[in-house]
C-alpha cells in the first residue's frame, strides 16, 4: 500500500485504489487516495516549510539538488522496478532514458540555478538591480506518460529557485513518485520542502483550488489545462502548461530514406506512441510517397508492441482505429489488438498502425490519438508542406528529414511549433526552451527559463547620494 508523504513523513489516509500493469492488467498495488483533508495538510506542510527554504542561499538549495541525484542513483534499481511496473515501459528504455533523466535534471538544474546571473543597470546617481524570489509553494501534476522524467523535470528548477512543492502523480503510475519520497526522506531534505499526495483527477483539482498554492506546472491533456486555468484566474496565479499535441512529420525526396524511416518509425512509435512529442501526422513528398509508406508500414510491422497504459485508454485507442476504417482511411498495416497467446493478451495493446487516404479535416486527423499510428499523406511542395504541417490547432514539436541544408533552415524558421528536429527525434539539450504553441501549452521550461517560471524578479532601485570631495 503505497501512503502520502507530507511534511517529510508517510501518512496513511484517505481510502484506496488498484493500480494495474499494462502488460497483463493485473493488479500491482493499492494507493491511499487524497481528500480534501490530506490535500490541505500538504500544502499547509510546504508553506511552514516555505520561508526557511526561500531563505538558504542558492548554492546551498543546489548543493540539495546534487543530494538528491546522489539518491537517486543509490535507488536506481527500485525506481526502475516501480516505472516498468506501472507504466509496462522495455527495460532498456526506463534504464537508459527515463531514470537517468531524472538524475541530469537535478544535476542540470543545480549547475544553471548556482550560475544565474542578476541584471544590474548604472544611471547618473542611480543603480537598479533585480533579485529573483520564489513563487512559494507550487503544485506539480504529473502525467503517466513519462512519470518520473517529467515529475523531476518541474521539481528540479521548482525546488533550486526556493519554492516548495506539492506533488500530485497519476493516477495510473505512483509508483516511481513513492520511491522517490524515501529519497527525499533518506538524503535528510528539510521536512514540507517536498509533499506528495495520491489520487485521481479529483485530487489535483484539490490543489488547483487551494488558496495556499501559489503557482501550478501541470503537463497533460489539453481539455484538463483548460479547466486549470479556469480554476486559477480568480486568484491569478502563474501557470505553465504543456499539453497536447498533433505534430507533424515532413520528409522530403532529397532525405537520407533509410534514416528517415528509422527515425520516423521511432518518433511514432516510441513508448506506444505515449510521447506527447510522437509523430501523429506524416507528410512525405509525392516522389517517393509509396516507397515510404511500404517501408515505414513494414517497421511498424517489425516493432515489438508496447502496452497502453490502461484498457480505458486501449479503447480511446482503439475507437480512432475504427473511426479510420469509417472515414474511409487506407489502413497499410496493424489497426487491431495483437495476440501473443501468453500472459500479455489480457494487458492493454493495440497493433502499431499506418494509415492513408483520409482528408486533412477529419477527426482522425484533427484530434489527439496518443497511441502508435499515424496518417500519412502526400505533398508537391515546400509551401504545401509547411501549410499541411501548420494546419492543426495543436503546435507542439515537428520533424523535418531532409539533405538540403538551405531547406532545413528554411523550413524548420516557418514551422508553427515550439521544438523542430532536422534528420532527428527525441534530442533534448536540458538548457534548450520546452513548450509548444496554440493548444499544446503555455509557457517554456528548460535551463534559464525554468527559472524564469519558478521565481519572480523584484527590481531594487537606489538614488546614489553624490559626494562633495
Amino acid at each position: 500500500m503505497l501512503t502520502h508523504f507530507i511534511g517529510g513523513g508517510p501518512l496513511a489516509a484517505g481510502k484506496s485504489f488498484p493500480v494495474h500493469d499494462p502488460v497483463t492488467g493485473a493488479v500491482v498495488r493499492h494507493v491511499h487516495e487524497a481528500d480534501p483533508e490530506v490535500a490541505d495538510r500538504a500544502v499547509r506542510a510546504a508553506r511552514e516549510a516555505a520561508r526557511d527554504w526561500a531563505a538558504l542561499p542558492v548554492g546551498e538549495r543546489a548543493g540539495w539538488m546534487r543530494r538528491l541525484a546522489e539518491g537517486i542513483e543509490r535507488r536506481f534499481d527500485d525506481l526502475v522496478a516501480a516505472e516498468i511496473a506501472d507504466t509496462g515501459k522495455p527495460l532498456e528504455q526506463t534504464r537508459t532514458l527515463d531514470i537517468p533523466r531524472g538524475i541530469a535534471n537535478f544535476r542540470a538544474f543545480a549547475e544553471i540555478a548556482a550560475q544565474r546571473p542578476d541584471d544590474a543597470f548604472h544611471l547618473a546617481g542611480v543603480l537598479s538591480y533585480t533579485v529573483h524570489r520564489p513563487l512559494g509553494v507550487v503544485a506539480v501534476i504529473v502525467p503517466w506518460n513519462l512519470p518520473f522524467l517529467l515529475m523531476t523535470w518541474k521539481l528540479a528548477p521548482a525546488l533550486v529557485s526556493g519554492n516548495t512543492v506539492v506533488v500530485k502523480p497519476s493516477e495510473h503510475t505512483p509508483g516511481s513518485a513513492a520511491v522517490f519520497a524515501e529519497i527525499c526522506a533518506e538524503t535528510g531534505l528539510p521536512p514540507g520542502v517536498v509533499n506528495i499526495i495520491f489520487g485521481y483527477g479529483s485530487a489535483g483539482r484539490l490543489l488547483v483550488e487551494h488558496p495556499g498554492v501559489d503557482a501550478v506546472t501541470f503537463t497533460g491533456s489539453t481539455a484538463t489545462g483548460t479547466a486549470i486555468m479556469r480554476t486559477v484566474a480568480e486568484r491569478v496565479k502563474p501557470i505553465s502548461f504543456e499539453l497536447g499535441g498533433k505534430n507533424a512529420g515532413l520528409v522530403f525526396e532529397d532525405c537520407d530514406l533509410d534514416r528517415a524511416v528509422e527515425g520516423t518509425a521511432r518518433s511514432v512509435f516510441t513508448n506506444g506512441g505515449q510521447v506527447c512529442l510522437c509523430t501523429e501526422r506524416l507528410y512525405v513528398q509525392r516522389s517517393i510517397f509509396e516507397e515510404f509508406c511500404g517501408r515505414l508500414a513494414q517497421s511498424a510491422r517489425e516493432v515489438e508492441p508496447q502496452p497502453m497504459i490502461s484498457a480505458e485508454h486501449r479503447d480511446k485507442v482503439l475507437s480512432f482505429y475504427a473511426l479510420a476504417r469509417s472515414e474511409g482511411a487506407k489502413v497499410l498495416t496493424g489497426g487491431g489488438v495483437p495476440v501473443f497467446n501468453d500472459h500479455r493478451d489480457s494487458g492493454y495493446f493495440v497493433e502499431p498502425t499506418v494509415v492513408a487516404g483520409l482528408s486533412e479535416w477529419s477527426r482522425f486527423n484533427r484530434e489527439e490519438i496518443f497511441g502508435p499510428v499515424c496518417h500519412v499523406a502526400p505533398f508537391d511542395s515546400e509551401a504545401e508542406a509547411i501549410d499541411l504541417a501548420n494546419g492543426s490547432d495543436y503546435g507542439l514539436a515537428a520533424t523535418l528529414w531532409t539533405t538540403n541544408l538551405d531547406r532545413a533552415h528554411r523550413v524548420a524558421q516557418r514551422l508553427e511549433a515550439g521544438l523542430v528536429w532536422v534528420n532527428t527525434w527525441y534530442l533534448r539539450d536540458l538548457r534548450t526552451p520546452f513548450g509548444g504553441v496554440k493548444l499544446s501549452g503555455i509557457g517554456r521550461e528548460g535551463g534559464a527559463r525554468s527559472l524564469d517560471f519558478y521565481s519572480e524578479p523584484t527590481t531594487i532601485t537606489i538614488k546614489l547620494e553624490q559626494s562633495d570631495a
